[in-house]
Parts: structure tokens; C-alpha cells; sequence
């Protein structure tokens, strides 16, 4: 697919670019060669391929949520310079 150098500076356009002559050509090339490979891709055979498969095995990282104890809030507030209502009071920062 052939991308014009109008078309390369209408997406920097969009993007707030400002881009030269000479840049603008090196992208119009670019930009061909990315949707090329694009168009490559899409030969490809993906019939029974699932959308998130992984060429190695993959497994949940993640561990199983389990209850434990928390630490008193009245022992945590009492460490605090200042507390009001259950919660941490701080300076105001933002007028």
C-alpha cells in the first residue's frame, strides 16, 4: 500500500508533529514497510489458533487470597501527630 508524504503529515498533524520534508519521505517509507508486514501477517492460517495462545506454557502467577489479621487501628492511630475519626488527619496541600 503506497502512503503519500500528505498522508505521513496528516498523521503528524493529528499527532501535533511537526515533521520536515525529508522526515516526512523517511516516514512514508516507514509506514509502508509496517502496513506491508501488516498485509504479511494476515496470510497467515489462524483457523483453531486461540486469540491468547503463548508459544510457551503459561500459568497464573498469582497466589489465593487468604484472611489474616490486621493490625489495630487504635494502636496505629495512636503513633499518628494527628486523627480524627477513625482516620489519619493531614495538612491541606491544594488551595
Amino acid at each position: 500500500m503506497k502512503i503519500s508524504k500528505e498522508e505521513v503529515l496528516h498523521v503528524a498533524k493529528l499527532a501535533r508533529l511537526k515533521l520536515s520534508d525529508s522526515e516526512a519521505e523517511a516516514l512514508s517509507a516507514d509506514m509502508e514497510s509496517i502496513i506491508g508486514f501488516a498485509n504479511k501477517l494476515n496470510e497467515l492460517d489462524t483457523e483453531g489458533v486461540v486469540p491468547t495462545a503463548h508459544a510457551i506454557p503459561m500459568s497464573n502467577a498469582f497466589r489465593e487470597d487468604v484472611v489474616k489479621p490486621s493490625y489495630d487501628r487504635d494502636a496505629m492511630l495512636a503513633n499518628a501527630p494527628s486523627a480524627e475519626d477513625g482516620g489519619y488527619t493531614v495538612p491541606k496541600v491544594v488551595e
